[in-house]
């Protein structure tokens, strides 16, 4: 049965990728919306609930909520925008439509404070963002579970791991030292978690850990497979070289005197 799909963000890093796999996958009703209208891409402005774009979730069994303020370093004012009005208007107009589950893609910064402790990852412990990109998501999690209270829709927030643009491949060339490349996730491994998430049995409120199968990784992903079957195809070894060393030990640094989003150059209005 051919199920209507939504996907927002469908030109970004991780919305373009699915949007082009379920183009091909032949079995879905696709819409698709972003900030710049393209090929088959209806322009939205997802922080402005007026004009047309609300009405195009009416008939749509699934939406792919992937738009939202790209960068991890960006401001206050940004991440408000982009990542928490955005998505309260996507949960408005779902509510609105009736649709049968919203699929979030949050982030695995939202657990960023345990970088250097030890031991798993798991998404029933207590949240530690430690930038307002990661404060924004959390806050998208929370309206999620309000919204499956009120309303009885599912919502699923993935905590995605370090997804890259084009072939995506890992090694020592990603960001963030031994922590990046251990939450690494492959394309494969994207495109499936959205597919098993559409085709999941009901299960109200959901937040999990979206990684491959990667060596030495501490992030729980036996919540995901138990949620929607997520089984990882792909894994990586972490190549700890003595740039990762470094950032590692950079990092380190930034935790033990933090703060930075309480800065300035964080504000809400700037200048």
């Amino acid at each position: 049965m051919t199920k209507s799909i939504l996907i927002t963000g469908a030109a970004g890093n991780i919305g373009g990728k699915l949007s082009a796999h379920f183009k091909g996958a032949g079995d879905y009703d696709l819409r698709l919306l972003d900030r710049m209208a393209g090929d088959g891409i209806v322009a939205a402005d997802l922080a402005d609930y007026g004009g047309h774009w609300p009405r195009l979730l009416e008939g749509v069994d699934t939406v792919l909520h992937f738009a939202g303020e790209p960068n991890g370093n960006a401001n206050w004012a940004s991440v408000l925008r982009g990542n928490v009005t955005a998505t309260q208007h996507v949960l408005r107009a779902a509510r609105a439509a009736k649709v049968r589950r919203v699929v979030f893609a949050s982030t695995n910064q939202v657990m960023l404070g345990y970088r250097f402790r030890e031991g798993p990852v798991t998404t029933d412990m207590p949240p530690a963002p430690l930038s307002p990109y990661g404060i924004s998501k959390l806050c998208c999690e929370q309206m999620g579970r309000a919204f499956v209270e009120e309303t009885g829709i599912d919502f699923l927030a993935l905590r995605i791991g370090y997804f890259q643009r084009g072939e995506n491949r890992p090694g020592p060339h990603m960001l963030i030292g031994e922590w990046g490349q251990s939450m690494w996730l492959s394309n494969r491994d994207m495109i499936q978690a959205a597919e098993r998430a559409i085709a999941a049995e009901p299960f109200g409120f959901a937040v999990v850990n979206l990684v491959s199968n990667n060596l030495g990784m501490r992030w729980d992903i036996a919540h995901t497979r138990e949620i929607i079957g997520y089984v990882p195809l792909d894994s990586a070894t972490p190549v700890i070289d003595d740039t990762a060393r470094a950032t590692d030990a950079l990092a380190r640094q930034a935790t033990i005197v933090p703060g930075t989003w309480f800065d300035e150059n964080f504000a809400v209005v700037e200048g």
